[in-house]
């Protein structure tokens, strides 16, 4: 029984051997192939990673000739207004050039002084259309937002206290914001 028992030990460990090799292949094939499978993963994943820095720098890119074209139209923008206002005003400066190619006979003459005054007139219009406002502030209450006090005098009457009294220098919104405050005397 012996040797009986020894063949099937023998047979059982062959079994288990032969067993444990075919196990050992399948793992190594199993192993060849997720190595395969992770490398694979890698590789895709990278290839993703690529196309999404490639996505990024492009986007950067087209977003950065977007600010640069927002300026330079902007800056066109203010050009042109700049220039339809110049263009406004030239007749009004080839007036004052007429005025001062006058003799000094006609400049002491009414009708230079009613001419000086039409020139004004057009230029005030011009500017009027354009959006400048002039500010009136003679005989209103002092605003430190519309008003810049110069000094302040002595006024008879008490309702003129913390009012202008008089304006040196007016001052203008230009479609309705502040652009010069008005310079004022104002009332103590």
């Amino acid at each position: 029984m012996s040797k009986k028992q020894d063949k099937e030990t023998l047979d059982e460990q062959l079994n288990d051997a032969q067993a444990m090799a075919e196990n050992t292949d399948q793992e190594q094939a199993e192993t060849t192939e997720n190595q395969s499978n992770e490398h694979d993963n890698e590789a895709k994943l990278m290839q993703e990673r690529d196309e999404l820095r490639d996505k990024y720098l492009r986007l950067m890119a087209e977003f950065d000739n977007f600010k640069k074209r927002n300026i330079r139209e902007r800056m066109d923008l203010m050009n042109t207004a700049a220039r339809d206002t110049m263009t406004a005003l030239l007749p009004v400066l080839d007036d004052f050039d007429r005025a001062q190619n006058l003799s000094d006979e006609q400049k002491n003459s009414p009708a230079f002084q009613e001419g000086i005054e039409l020139v004004y007139h057009k230029l005030f219009s011009i500017l009027k259309q354009r959006g400048l406002e002039p500010m009136e502030s003679t005989g209103l209450a002092f605003d430190p937002e519309l008003h810049s006090a110069i000094t302040e005098i002595p006024v008879p009457a008490e309702e003129m206290k913390g009012k202008v009294v008089d304006t040196i220098e007016r001052g203008y919104t230009l479609n309705g914001k502040i652009i010069r405050h008005a310079k004022v005397v104002t009332g103590k």
